[in-house]
């Protein structure tokens, strides 16, 4: 009994870590425009997300966490080896992808990793097909989504101050973007810290020390705490990706791009689909850019951003084979 409360422990330990490593990847999607804007500097920009972060468990539910835990994998045939190698498959690539300054998807990581993990351990049978359909929809949708809702958006807003001075216009879209951005970072802590809460909530039922798929205050509270931690340290190399590399962004224009953004999020979350936050601000980045012109946007970079997301999940998902082949060893 005791050797498996230090495994689950140590487990429950990875899971925080890439909770954190989750906040410190994707702070840039919650912070990228309000430093490229300079509406806050980078210290106060990231207390104010990270502030958000945390405190969005009093917002949303669970949803997005019981998607994780037993609607991409059989609960079934998911054992601590499983868990270990999905992990170590979504932290690996988070931080291959952080060291090169590639915003990619920690969501889909972590999903590739479950993928990779599972069938490795119980063959393509463990796959909840209707979970991972869905998911992989997300893939493509939320981008898209985000694109389409900040070209909106942005092309209102044009209209509505076409015969207003430019620099009070702007001024006035800077004291929005506490609140645009305030749900953003509220939607990327709603969606993203549940997705450690799955994981934390199926080691719980699969150890045997809770046995329905219920996750507890505890997990909630710890979970919010670490990716609010990890957000506070910041992803600076994707912070100039994000805020400069995209697109020139104004402060009306990220207005739209985190509007858009904290839309999508907050849809997605409620209806429990771990999208991602990283797909989906930079959708929103390049909706905002075509509302100019099509050349407006730095489409190298974007492409370079897509065949990244492209890579995600197979690649995750065969670090997370290997680590689940290793790991099955000795847990």
């Amino acid at each position: 009994m005791e050797h498996a409360i230090v495994i689950m422990a140590v487990l429950v330990l990875v899971a925080l870590i890439f909770d954190f490593m989750n906040g410190f990847h994707d702070a840039a999607n919650s912070i990228a425009l309000m430093v490229s804007t300079r509406l806050l500097t980078p210290q106060a920009a990231v207390l104010w997300a990270a502030f958000f972060n945390f405190i969005a468990f009093l917002v949303f539910g669970t949803a997005v966490a019981k998607m994780i835990g037993k609607g991409i994998i059989d609960p079934d045939f998911v054992n601590n080896a499983v868990i270990f190698g999905a992990l170590c498959g979504a932290i690996t690539w988070n931080v291959l992808t952080w060291w090169l300054g590639i915003p990619s998807s920690s969501s889909h990581a972590l999903v590739g990793g479950l993928v990779g993990a599972g069938v490795a351990h119980a063959g393509t049978g463990a796959i909840v097909a209707a979970g991972l359909i869905k998911t992989s929809a997300a893939i493509i949708l939320s981008p898209l989504f985000g694109m389409l809702l900040a070209l909106i958006l942005m092309v209102t807003v044009l209209w509505f101050f076409e015969k207003s001075a430019p620099y009070p216009a702007e001024r006035r879209f800077n004291k929005l973007q506490f609140i645009s951005a305030s749900l953003y970072s509220l939607g990327h802590g709603g969606n993203d810290a549940q997705k450690t809460m799955g994981i934390i909530t199926v080691l719980l039922v699969t150890n045997g020390f809770q046995t329905n798929f219920e996750v507890q205050t505890w997990v909630i509270i710890s979970c919010h705490a670490m990716i609010a931690l990890g957000t506070l340290f910041g992803g600076w190399r994707i912070v100039r990706t994000m805020g400069m590399g995209i697109t020139r962004i104004r402060p009306s224009g990220a207005f739209s791009a985190q509007t858009a953004g904290s839309i999508a999020l907050f849809l997605a979350t409620y209806m429990g689909i771990p999208i991602s936050t990283t797909h989906t601000i930079t959708g929103a980045i390049v909706g905002v850019g075509l509302s100019r012109r099509a050349s407006a946007v730095r489409w190298g970079l974007a492409s370079r951003l897509v065949w990244a997301w492209v890579l995600t999940i197979p690649c995750s998902g065969l670090i997370a084979a290997v680590s689940y082949h290793f790991g099955k060893s000795f847990l």
